[in-house]
This record gives structure tokens, C-alpha cells and sequence, in this order.
């Protein structure tokens, strides 16, 4: 679940009578968010879109848009099953697509990719002969030495099989994700996610047996019945495997989800009740995994202190010179994030996919959006400070030609008044409190510029 797409939300529902941010507005992760795509009229060239860019540290995302069942928190872009062979016509587009990027990328510059992904939907849904196949398209097509780049894999509990996983960790997987959500089941269920910690537990592992370095296990909090006790059991569960990475979601409920159907209209109260019940489950689980030796990399990404580095595998989808193959990548340049349609429902997921696997010509961009010179520093100042490491004013300067106080005074002198701002950090060092990253699905969309809070709002979901 580590590529969970943002929600959207009115101007009325970011804050309460103080003025300070809802805690849990958006996950933001990538910065502008595919709602604020739209069809670009012009559909200009690959080729000439990447003519001028770096392309000696290229990122790879393959996205696979299936799943056995759906959550029902989820609003990833993922249809469920997938009949008629349609995996089969599936990787037959993904590989024209990978055709056509790679002869848009030209040989001009040399190309050499730094990091891969495969992300979905469960990339796993696929049978081991089909991920042989995925990884040939990556290899073959586009250039890529999976054994010599950090590979990160997504995957679950019903379809981390010892094969698909002998596939992944023969082809050179360094990381691999596993949704378990919670160990305790009636809270799984709850989520809808019906699933047996046993079967759990077998596959984490199946995931260890492999000797794949990383193991990465995402868990939510702010589930109905959800205690502390509750939630360090299924904290205590996962420390057992000693994963090297743990990250923790707050349970979004999002329009056209499984739970979005069932829930009624809850009232301020109700909202102001579950902010405060997330946040002191946030930080019970913080406190927790502190304490048992791993160090916080963001609001919901905790590492084990001892890991092994292997590169900014996981962090890629925040850099420009991103490639996203299929129908829910993006795939980003300096001046343009473009994509494919996006969808949330069902039917419109489904029809989606059919039009991608049905197309010939992958030589043009079709959906995105331009990022202009403001866009740049938005986007570079919220994915710095959205890590606890934050940023160097030194960098931004270097970068920008200025002083992100300057640019961002009054975001800046806000964060500063709610106290999410670091004072104690070393000179030059610009990041986040304790207390901001615990806000941090509050600050990030503070930093929306009004075009993109526009083109949000003006979206009509589907």
C-alpha cells in the first residue's frame, strides 16, 4: 500500500474553529496529484518531451493494476481478477508501451536507470511465469540490470507464493512490501479485509526464506475497534519478523471505497473524535517502534537502525526522470507529470484498462500536467519536509536561487506559529518537529498551490 493515492478535500473540511489543519487531510505523496491532470490537447511527443532531459539515474514503475480482492479502504487504480487472459493482453500493451518510451528516450545521452518498482494493485497477482515476463520487458526493453539496481516488489499474504517469490528474488529484488494491515483479524475484517493471521504468517515467511534483503510490512491504525492495546499487538507481531522497514497508514474513508459506501455522513465531532483517536494511536505506535530500534524516515515510514542501505529504492516516485509503464504509472519530467486517465470506481477502472491494453501507439503523452517554475519549489519543499530528515536551505538556494522563506513566508511562518517547525535543527537545516510530522497529512496540502487546489476541487470523481 505504500503508493495510496491522496483524497480530496473542501476548504471547508481543512481546519476546525482555531484555524490550525485537520490532522488527517491527504496523503501526499507525490506532488500535483493525479486529479489535477487533464487530457492534454497538444499529446506532445515522447521523444521530444525527454529530448532535453538527464537520463543517467532514470527511475522504472511498472504498475499492475489487479488484485484477488479489493480493501476497503483502497482506491488505488486496481480492478479485481482478471478474465479472459486479460494479464496476458496486459503485458502485451505494457511491452509495446516499454517499446515505444524506450525509443522515445533516445541514444543520443546514455540511459541507464538507477531504481526500479513494481507497484499495483499486487504485482504478485501475476503467476511466476507472467513476472519472468515483467521482468524481461524491464531487462529487454528498457534497459534495465535488475540485479545490479535496488528493485522494490509489492505483494500480500494470499499471493506471496514460494514460486512468484523464487521469481522476484532470482531476478534481483532487494525489497519486498507486504499490505498485512493488521494482524489482529476482526479489526481486518473490519477493514474489509478478510484474512487469517496464520495465512499471514505463512507469508511473511515464505518472504524471509527468500533472503531478499528488505522486508517491508504496512500496517493502519484508526481502524473501527482499533485500541492501543490492540494496535501493539499487531506492532508486536510485526517486530517478530524484524522487518527492516515498517510503514504505518491512518485509515483514510474515501469516496466510491468499499467503506465509503457504508459510511453514513459523520458530523464535525465525529471527524474531531477520529482525528484524536488516529493521532493517539500514531503516536502510541511511534513511541513503540522508537523504542525498539528503528528510527522514523517520515510520518509513516520507520527503519530499522541496523538496515542495510540500498539506495533510494522506495522514495523514487518522488524524483523527476520517473518512467511509469502501464495504465496507473506516471512518469515524470522536469516540466511535465503526465499519465493515463484515473478512476476510482469499478466500471470506470475496468474500462480503463481495456483501452490501454487495446492501444497501439504509446508514443505520446496523453493526461498531465505542466509544472512551471513556482510548481518546482512547492514540489521540492513539500517532499523535503515531508521526511525527517527536511531539507538545506543550501540545496534549496542551489536549486531555486533563493530562500524558501522568502517563496513560501507565509506557509513557513505558520508552520513556525503551530510549532511544526524544528527550532532546534542545525543551522542551514530546515525540518520538522516532532509534533509536524505527526501533522504531516495536515501541512502537505498547506502547500497546494491555488491552480492545483482548482483543478482538485474541479474534479469529478469517478
Amino acid at each position: 500500500m505504500t503508493t495510496t493515492e491522496t483524497e480530496t478535500v473542501s476548504e471547508t473540511e481543512s481546519g476546525n474553529e482555531t484555524g490550525t489543519p485537520r490532522p488527517y487531510r491527504s496523503y501526499v505523496y507525490a506532488y500535483p496529484h493525479k486529479t489535477a491532470y487533464r487530457p492534454l490537447p497538444d499529446r506532445p511527443p515522447l521523444a521530444g518531451l525527454w529530448a532535453d532531459e538527464p537520463k543517467d539515474a532514470l527511475s522504472l514503475y511498472a504498475h499492475i493494476p489487479f488484485c484477488e480482492v479489493r480493501c476497503g479502504f483502497c482506491n488505488l487504480f486496481t480492478r479485481i481478477g482478471a478474465p479472459d487472459e486479460l494479464t496476458t493482453r496486459y503485458l502485451d500493451a505494457l511491452d509495446r508501451q516499454a517499446a515505444a518510451v524506450r525509443e522515445a528516450l533516445g541514444d543520443a545521452a546514455p540511459v541507464r536507470f538507477a531504481t526500479a518498482a513494481f507497484g499495483g494493485g499486487t504485482p504478485t497477482f501475476l503467476t511466476a511465469g507472467e513476472l519472468e515476463r515483467l521482468c524481461d520487458i524491464a531487462e529487454r526493453r528498457m534497459g534495465v540490470d535488475l540485479r545490479a539496481v535496488p528493485l522494490s516488489v509489492e505483494t500480500s499474504p494470499s499471493t506471496a507464493t514460494a514460486d512468484r517469490l523464487a521469481v522476484l528474488a532470482e531476478r534481483g529484488a532487494t525489497r519486498l512490501s507486504i499490505g498485512v494491515q493488521s494482524f489482529v483479524e476482526a479489526e481486518a475484517r473490519a477493514a474489509v479485509r478478510p484474512q487469517r493471521r496464520a495465512d499471514v504468517e505463512a507469508a511473511l515467511g515464505r518472504i524471509r526464506d527468500t533472503g531478499v534483503p528488505v522486508l517491508n510490512i504496512d500496517l493502519i491504525y484508526g481502524i473501527d475497534g482499533q485500541t492501543e492495546e490492540s494496535w501493539r499487538r499487531s506492532l508486536d507481531a510485526a517486530l517478530a519478523w524484524r522487518p527492516e522497514e515498517l510503514y504505518v497508514y491512518p485509515l483514510y474513508v474515501r469516496p466510491l471505497t468499499g467503506l465509503g459506501r457504508q459510511a453514513g455522513e459523520p458530523g464535525p465531532a465525529a471527524d474531531r473524535a477520529w482525528d484524536e483517536q488516529r493521532l493517539r494511536l500514531y503516536r502510541h505506535g511511534r513511541d513503540h517502534l522508537l523504542a525498539h530500534g528503528y528510527e522514523q524516515v517520515s510520518m509513516r515510514m520507520f527503519r530499522r537502525a541496523d538496515a542495510p542501505p540500498l539506495g533510494p529504492d522506495d522514495y523514487a516516485c518522488q524524483t523527476d526522470g520517473m518512467i511509469g509503464l502501464g495504465c496507473g504509472a506516471r512518469s515524470y519530467t522536469s516540466e511535465l507529470h503526465y499519465s493515463f486517465d484515473y478512476a476510482v470506481g469499478m466500471p470506470q477502472i475496468r474500462s480503463i484498462i481495456d483501452t490501454y491494453t487495446e492501444t497501439t501507439d504509446f508514443s505520446r503523452a496523453e493526461v498531465g500536467r505542466r509544472v512551471d517554475a513556482d510548481e518546482a519549489r512547492r514540489r521540492h519543499l513539500l517532499q523535503s519536509l515531508l521526511q525527517a530528515e527536511g531539507m538545506t536551505l543550501a540545496g534549496y538556494a542551489e536549486r531555486f536561487g533563493g530562500s524558501p522563506f522568502t517563496d513560501f513566508a507565509a506557509e513557513l511562518a505558520r508552520f513556525a506559529a503551530l510549532g511544526w517547525l524544528d527550532t532546534g535543527a542545525p543551522t542551514g537545516l530546515l525540518r520538522l518537529s516532532p509534533e509536524g510530522l505527526a501533522h504531516a497529512d495536515g501541512l502537505g496540502p498547506e502547500l497546494f498551490s491555488p491552480s492545483v487546489r482548482a483543478a482538485m476541487a474541479a474534479y469529478e470523481a469517478k
